[in-house]
Formats: C-alpha cells, sequence, structure tokens
C-alpha cells in the first residue's frame, strides 16, 4: 500500500488544547509554546481563538499572543474566528499580526449543533459565510472544522452521508479546506475511513486533514487509516494539551509526539524534530503543573535519563 511520502502536522496544542484549562495562562507562556513549536519544525500552528472572553477566558489575551509571536517565514499562524465580531478582533492589528487563515467549524450531528451553538447545522454555515467572504477578501485563507464526524455525544454514531453534507455546505460558502474531527474519540479505523470518503467527493485530497481524539487509545490507528487514502494533513497537539469536555477524564487531542514517533519510524518525513518538540511539550506541561500526556515522550525522557 501506497502511503504518503510526507505528512503536514498542525499544532493545535496553543488554542485547542488551553482553551479549557481553568487555570489562566499567561500571554508570555502561549507565545513560548508557539516559539517552541516553530523551532522544533511545525509549519503550521493554531495560535488562539477570537471569542468572547465571557465564553473562553483563557483566550481573552488573543491580541497580545498575536502581537507577541515573532514569526518564521514559512509558517502558517492560524485562529479561531467564530462570527464577524471575533473576525474583526483578529483584523484589528496591524497586517503584520493578522492570522494566514481562520477557521470557522460546524457539526455533522444536528443534536451538537443545537447543544452547542443553538443552530441548525444549516443556519451555523450561513451565519459563517460573511465571515468566510470577509477574509477571502482580505487575502486571508479559510479552514472549516467539521465535528463530530464520527460520533456524537447526543445522537450517538454519526452517518458518512451527514459528513457529506456538511462538507457540501462548507465548499458552498468558500472554505478552502476541512479537517474531519473525531470530536469525542469514539471512531475506528473503518468509521474513519467511511467519514473522509464523504469528505472526497467534496474536497480534494490535499485540502484534508484528520483531526482524531485519543479517548479510546484509538487516534494513530485512525490516522494510520486516513494515511492509507492519502490524507497527508493531521492536526495534534503537543504533550496531548486538551482534555474532551463531553467525555470525564478523557483524554483530547492525541498528542503531537506520538504522531511523529509514529511517522518516523513509519518512513514518513514530517520536518519535525521530535527532541524539540518533547521539550516544547515539557515547557507546556510544566507551566501546568503536570506531565506531557504523551507516551513517546515519557518513554525518549526516561531514556535520556539513562
Amino acid at each position: 500500500m501506497k502511503l504518503p511520502a510526507q505528512v503536514k502536522l498542525v499544532d493545535v496544542g496553543p488554542r485547542d488544547g488551553l482553551q479549557n484549562e481553568k487555570q489562566p495562562v499567561s500571554a508570555e507562556v502561549k507565545i513560548g509554546l508557539v516559539h517552541r513549536l516553530q523551532d522544533a519544525g511545525l509549519k503550521e500552528i493554531e495560535v488562539t481563538s477570537f471569542v468572547s472572553p465571557k465564553w473562553v477566558p483563557q483566550m481573552a489575551d488573543n491580541a497580545e499572543v498575536m502581537h507577541g509571536i515573532q514569526r518564521k517565514p514559512g509558517v502558517l499562524y492560524s485562529v479561531l474566528t467564530p462570527n464577524m465580531k471575533g473576525f474583526e478582533a483578529a483584523i484589528a492589528a496591524p497586517r503584520e499580526e493578522w492570522p494566514d487563515e481562520i477557521v470557522v467549524f460546524g457539526a455533522a450531528s444536528e443534536a451538537f449543533s443545537q447543544k452547542n451553538i443553538n443552530c441548525s447545522i444549516a443556519e451555523s454555515i450561513e451565519r459563517f459565510a460573511p465571515v468566510v467572504e470577509a477574509a477571502r477578501a482580505k487575502g486571508i485563507a479559510v479552514r472549516g472544522a467539521m465535528s463530530c464526524t464520527v460520533g456524537c455525544p447526543y445522537e450517538g454514531e454519526i452517518a458518512p452521508a451527514k459528513v457529506g453534507y456538511l462538507a457540501q455546505l462548507m465548499k458552498g460558502i468558500g472554505v478552502q479546506r476541512v479537517d474531519v474531527a473525531d470530536t469525542i474519540g469514539v471512531g475506528t479505523p473503518r468509521k474513519v475511513q467511511a467519514a473522509m470518503e464523504a469528505t472526497l467527493a467534496h474536497f480534494e485530497v490535499d485540502a484534508i486533514s484528520g483531526h482524531f481524539h485519543d479517548t479510546y487509545g484509538q487516534a494513530l490507528v485512525n490516522t494510520l487509516a486516513a494515511l492509507e487514502l492519502g490524507v497527508w494533513n493531521f492536526q495534534s497537539s503537543s504533550a496531548g494539551l486538551g482534555g474532551c469536555p463531553y467525555a470525564k477524564g478523557a483524554t483530547g487531542n492525541v498528542a503531537t509526539e506520538d504522531v511523529v514517533y509514529m511517522l518516523h519510524g513509519m518512513g514518513i518525513e514530517t520536518g519535525i524534530d521530535l527532541d524539540k518538540l518533547i521539550d516544547a511539550g515539557v515547557y507546556i506541561s510544566e507551566a501546568l503543573g503536570r506531565e506531557p500526556n504523551s507516551r513517546a515522550s515519557k518513554a525518549i525522557r526516561t531514556k535520556r535519563a539513562g
């Protein structure tokens, strides 16, 4: 089976990984994490979210973080903008501090959409249409995060047709690429492939990324399942940051370190220095007062210690 020769990873730790942390994380620490990730070779980093500080207090320092980053050529910096107000806030700074890409989102589950943002899937996409249009008019790329593509905490299993429907709606409003996300981490390889295939009916393989949570320990095998379909973009989180708010005590995002260890072991290039990546994960974990949630990190650090 021919697998991709190289993979590009988006580290979502600074945004998706930290947004639900109850303890405050300073802008300085977040900036330090972004710098360490780009120094480790990450070419795409999801930095922050322009949302109401009332709903996501952890992201209240979004402008400060974007201002503080020393950008590296060839690195793409993305931010989540859930509405027009968020987008306007993201471009209120000087041009050199704008994000390269904004992220909008939608769920493949009607129940999740209603519970999460109080509207139907179609209505949620309609709300994003002006944001997408405004971003593209300014030369900012647009990515669409498609959540609950395999399972939903309210609806249970999600049919691939629903994933295809969401992908079609995203394509229709001008979204350029999409993430196929197993938000609660219930997916297994065949189910993930079915969700990917439904998305491939509307987007080229180069415009699709996998975003797998490790709740049931399936994230790495699901990554392999997506690789088998030719998918070569994936999202992961430094030190496995980010719990799953819908499954108590469950792990959230798969650790970037574990994905990189697997890919390098398969001879797939990532351009990432695993040792530097592990150090980045240790840095943010120490700031949070806990161990990195990565098996590769633990094993390699144990080996380092002799």
